[in-house]
């Protein structure tokens, strides 16, 4: 029998599609991954990755400490810190701004600041700060700009705040002065929200409200004060604000040093010479930072160190004496109708045998208010044809060119005539003398003899002169009369220990034509054509004074240290620092102080300045007048020129053995004054000489050191000159 097999009818087909089964395939073997991954971590490395998560990390953090003081050469206090009570914010590592604008809301409620200096993108910075502000913003954005990071978002999120109109409340811009002044706080760094004038009650709130207000702190800020008056102020220098920081042309040299961008420094004169010495050591924190960038822990790993302290060379009250004589003097010329067209009046007083100036003086005419300002940058920072004062310089020029000698010096006072020129004579009149010697050429100010030596100088003999129609110089003229100039520091900067001292200038040595200016060169000579700053003349004559040694001149004693028992530790002292020696001897040096000794001292009725005759102990000294041209309207050169005078004094005492020198200018004042230096340098001696025989007057600088030179008197000079010093009289 046949059996008839039934076919089996097919399965149906999976209800799943290939698809899902292939992604849930995917799926298995992701999570079998991830479960492998877990095991690893777990079971491998599970130590090494807990502590990761528990990670700190560490940071020193620096702190400000206050700047050192600057004293005069009697201890007085000249600069000192004022403490005053700070408000301050430390910003911690990626603290966001939204946490900055609630700190700086809150704050503006309890504290009062300056909101004058707000910017439109000071404003839009803390507008923007606002979360709900920072929403409205990024909805005007595209889906591309959304997408942004960081400082590219915060830009065109910034370009939108701009078409906004934002107003402020008057509580809103405090909010918003504050949150300027944390948003600009580098990370970890430290900045004072309000440091002037912070009240009781200011303090009081901000530190019952410290737990809402992170980062906000209460400290101590300094700033510069003057206890007695600011009258140096213009030598002292300033210093930056913390709001100014670091200048701008200096930033990336002062980062270098360690300096933070808020950080205070000298930005002129003594206060930026002497930063490093000033500024002192950073207190040193040592911060420990969790992993999520928190502070942790902070220790004090140094405390940091006050700055070092300076001593200047100045007595203040000796100073202050000397502007009182100064001022006194211009406007008794101003009074008498001789200074409406002059700059002002400048002295300074140095200690021949150091190099330490001991006082220095500067008053600038305001044309504007009439008034003086104190300008004793002036005397190393402005120049000016100083006149016959340079005469005793030319003289030991021509002793070292050998053109005159000490026994062999005598010449004619005949005046120079040049072609088309007018006659070049002295100020007595012509025929008053008809020949004469070197010595009594100081005495009454030749300025024929100073010409005279300039054409031996220059190699004029013969037919190179015939008065009226020629003269012939050799055409090294200029270089060699400025070269014996230079010995004494004229024509030089002097290296004294501040910034700002200005470069010397000479006058051209070729006229319009191209040819040698002999009219000019014969000028130079009784110095009524290169213009000198005073801390020149000041040196020129110190170098007279001292026998020959040219001295660079200091205005920074010593710096120290003061301890915390109340002791000072001298860190470094100033020792004089001879720059050079001029090429004369000491009978050559001698020789022409003799003569300057006769223009105070002498017989001779021409001789210029027998006002100082009568000071004890005897002074020597040169005066100086040039020929100057001012405006009527001195601010406006355009306007029409007058003709004027600058009148200058340089003076050593006692003469014997010079303990002081001084130097004085009086720029553009009428033809007929002549006298107001001689009175200003009489009065600033006379307020030495009573110090030096008293042995009150600056004896701490350079105590006991030997003076360099001895002025050795000859036989036949005046018993007042030859007289001994007082007993136990020293050098400065």
């Amino acid at each position: 029998m046949k059996y008839i097999r039934t076919p089996r009818p097919k399965r149906p087909k999976s209800a799943i599609p290939f698809r899902l089964n292939f992604l849930l395939f995917v799926a298995f073997l992701l999570f079998a991954g991830l479960v492998t991954q877990l095991a690893y971590l777990q079971i491998s490395n599970g130590e090494s990755f807990a502590a990761e998560v528990n990670r700190t990390g560490t940071t020193t953090v620096a702190g400000s400490v206050p700047r050192g003081e600057i004293y005069d050469a009697k201890g007085r206090i000249m600069v000192d810190n004022k403490a005053e009570a700070a408000i301050t914010y430390t910003k911690n590592v990626s603290t966001p701004a939204e946490q900055m604008y609630t700190v700086a809301n809150r704050l503006a409620n309890y504290v009062t600041v300056d909101a004058s200096s707000l910017r439109e993108r000071d404003i839009q910075d803390y507008w923007l700060a606002n979360p709900k502000n920072t929403k409205r913003v990024n909805k005007q954005l595209t889906k591309k700009q959304r997408k942004f990071k960081d400082n590219k978002l915060y830009k065109v999120q910034l370009k939108v705040a701009k078409t906004i109109k934002i107003s402020l409340t008057p509580a809103q811009k405090q909010a918003a002065a504050i949150y300027k002044i944390m948003n600009g706080a580098t990370q970890l760094s430290t900045v004072n929200i309000k440091d002037q004038k912070v009240t009781q009650k200011e303090i009081a709130v901000v530190s019952e409200h410290l737990t809402s207000l992170p980062g906000v702190n209460l400290g101590t800020n300094w700033e510069r004060e003057y206890p007695n008056g600011k009258s140096m102020n213009t030598v002292i220098g300033r210093v930056s604000s913390e709001k100014s920081g670091l200048p701008s042309e200096s930033l990336m040299s002062y980062l270098e040093l360690g300096y933070a961008r808020n950080d205070r420094v000298g930005t002129s004169y003594l206060e930026k010479q002497y930063e490093t010495a000033l500024r002192g050591s950073k207190s040193q924190t040592e911060v420990t930072l969790s992993s999520t960038n928190q502070i942790a822990k902070q220790v004090e790993k140094y405390n940091g160190k006050k700055g070092s302290n300076i001593t200047l060379t100045i007595d203040s009250k000796f100073q202050a004496k000397v502007e009182s004589i100064v001022k006194t003097q211009f406007n008794k010329a101003l009074s008498n109708g001789n200074a409406a067209l002059s700059d002002g009046a400048y002295a300074v007083v140095m200690n021949p045998n150091t190099g330490a100036v001991l006082s220095m003086v500067g008053f600038k005419h305001n044309f504007k208010t009439g008034k003086l300002d104190e300008d004793s940058l002036g005397v190393i920072n402005r120049s000016f044809v100083m006149g016959s004062a340079v005469k005793p310089g030319m003289v030991l020029g021509a002793l070292q060119d050998g053109v005159i000698t000490r026994t062999n010096n005598t010449q004619s006072e005949d005046p120079i005539y040049l072609k088309g020129t007018k006659v070049k004579s002295s100020d007595y009149p012509v025929g008053t003398y008809s020949s004469m010697t070197a010595q009594h050429a100081i005495e009454v100010s030749s300025n024929i003899y100073m010409m005279r030596l300039v054409m031996k100088e220059a190699g004029v003999s013969g037919n190179d002169y015939i008065p009226k129609q020629r003269m012939r110089m050799n055409s090294d003229v200029f270089e060699k009369v400025r070269g014996y100039f230079n010995q004494f520091g004229l024509g030089l900067k002097t290296g004294i220990d501040m910034p700002g001292e200005v470069a010397p200038t000479a006058g051209k040595k070729l006229n319009e034509y191209g040819v040698l200016n002999t009219g000019a060169a014969l000028s130079l000579g009784f110095g009524n054509y290169d213009p000198y700053t005073l801390i020149e003349m000041g040196q020129y004559v110190s170098t007279i004074a001292n026998g020959g040694y040219r001295m660079q001149p200091y205005l920074v004693q010593s710096i120290s240290q003061s301890n915390s028992d109340g002791s000072t530790q001298v860190e470094s002292t100033t020792e004089p620092n001879v720059l050079s020696k001029i090429g004369n001897s000491n009978a050559d040096v001698n020789f022409v102080k003799q003569g300057m000794w006769l223009v105070g001292h002498g017989t001779d009725a021409w001789a210029t300045a027998k006002v100082l005759g009568n000071l004890n102990p005897g002074v020597a000294a040169k005066t100086g007048t040039a020929q100057s041209v001012a405006h009527v309207n001195p601010e406006d050169t355009s306007s029409a020129p007058v003709d004027t005078l600058n009148i200058s004094l340089v003076a050593m005492a006692p003469a014997k053995n010079p303990q002081i020198t001084v130097a004085v200018v009086m720029p553009n004042v009428s033809l007929s004054s002549h006298g107001y230096t001689k009175d200003m340098t009489h009065d600033i001696i006379q307020a030495t000489t009573t110090c030096i025989t008293s042995r009150r007057f600056l004896v701490t600088v350079q105590r006991n050191r030997p003076c360099l030179n001895s002025f050795a008197v000859s036989p036949e000079s005046p018993a007042h000159l030859s007289a001994q010093p007082p007993s136990g009289d020293t050098c400065f």
